[in-house]
Formats: structure tokens, sequence, C-alpha cells
């Protein structure tokens, strides 16, 4: 990835490609699915100081996958609001079946 992506639609392509290991989406999904934990706990507790939690977890997780499985850069770095967007694009799409956990040659799954 020499030159730069110019819409979202050819990012999330890139992105479903640099998340195609079962681990890095099982990661990055709990590490997502506690954000939104961390979120309710502060509404439901009044307890803002854990809202650092969030940074945390979310990238914690996500980063950790990169480096450990799937072995590449996070695309964070270089497109952060297209990531942040596409993690929870992922989330929900792994959440209702649209994208599948399980490792493919293929992973973008377009309807």
């Amino acid at each position: 990835m020499s030159e730069r992506i110019k819409t979202y639609r050819e990012f999330y392509q890139f992105y479903l490609t640099e998340h195609s290991k079962t681990g890095t989406r099982i990661f990055h999904f709990i590490g997502t699915l506690l954000v939104f934990v961390v979120i309710g706990y502060v509404i439901s507790s009044g307890k803002e100081r854990f809202l650092w939690y969030i940074p945390i977890v979310g990238y914690g997780f996500a980063w950790f996958s990169h480096a450990v499985i799937e072995r590449n850069k996070p695309a964070t770095f270089k497109y952060p609001l297209w990531s942040l967007i596409s993690d929870f694009r992922l989330f929900f799409e792994l959440l209702v079946g649209k994208q599948k956990f399980r490792e493919t040659n293929n992973p973008v799954q377009e309807p």
C-alpha cells in the first residue's frame, strides 16, 4: 500500500484483507465489545474516570492481534478515522453474520 487510498469503499476492502485471520477478528471483536462494556459501565455508574479504559481495551486488543497474529501494521496510523469506523463496522458485521470469524482466502464478503 504505497499510494494513499482515496475512498472509504476502497479502504474497507483493504481493511478486510488486513483482518483476514480468525484470531485477529476475534481479538478486534473482543476489544470493541469491551469498549461498549466500559461505556455502559460509565453510563450506569456515573464513574467517568473509567473512560480512559476505552482506548486501552479498544486499541490494546486490536494492536496485539496485528503484532502477534496478523503480523502487519495497523491501518490506524495512516487512516485513523476510517480505521475506527471500520472497527465498529466489522464488529457489527460479525455480530449479525455478514462477515465470518473464520479465516478465509477472500476476506472481502460483499452482499
